[in-house]
């Protein structure tokens, strides 16, 4: 099938798509039954696929994949690098009634490279940190710290991820210190989370 998409947009908009708003980026591609609404912001080379639904008071960041069936609502930021599975479930009202024109809106941040596995259910309200991974089906009602892996429902922490993903391993004798077997990469852990360590190599 054709590319729909005028040669004076630098994304591509597949020609069964419904894109309302002119705030995309360069080399993002929105695919089929997908619709944008007029105020929604979507960076660039990011991945909207098959039915999803981004409201008008939406923020997505660069390099953001959307995989198929998910609808973000007014308040939800994505920021660069997030990858959203299938099914997710974000909210935005945590006292939702029909016919409420007093409702009030709660935003939510998912920040730079996390990903949430398919059909995890995001509360409205909360902030899941950088690298945070949660697993396929995860209720997710509290903060994820940084690097975190959770999963379950509701949600618990099962230990810490690296940016690939994979599983980080307790450094022997440091407590709060973890290593990546593969690449050697260290981190600590703070409040917020883990903190990748500059410039270090796991001696282990």
């Amino acid at each position: 099938m054709p590319d729909s998409t005028p040669t004076d947009r630098p994304y591509y908009c597949h020609p069964q798509a419904l894109v309302e708003s002119t705030a995309i980026g360069a080399g993002t591609r929105v695919w089929a039954f997908a619709h944008v609404l007029p105020g929604a912001t979507i960076g660039t080379g990011c991945n909207i696929c098959d039915h999803c639904f981004v409201e008008n008071k939406v923020t997505i960041g660069n390099d953001v994949t959307l995989k198929c069936g998910v609808y973000l609502w007014d308040g939800i930021v994505l920021e660069n690098n997030v990858f959203v599975g299938p099914n997710v479930v974000f909210t935005n009202d945590v006292r939702p009634r029909s016919k409420n024109a007093a409702y009030a809106l709660l935003p939510t941040v998912v920040q730079h490279g996390a990903s949430l596995g398919a059909n995890s259910t995001i509360l409205a309200g909360i902030t899941i940190g950088r690298y945070a991974l949660t697993g396929i089906g995860a209720v997710v009602t509290r903060d994820v710290p940084a690097y975190a892996l959770v999963y379950g429902n509701p949600a618990r922490q099962h230990g810490w991820v690296d940016e690939q993903g994979d599983k980080l391993l307790p450094v022997p004798n440091q407590p709060g210190h973890w290593h990546a077997a593969a690449t050697g990469a260290r981190y600590h852990e703070t409040p917020a989370g883990l903190e990748p360590v500059a410039n270090t190599v796991a001696a282990i």
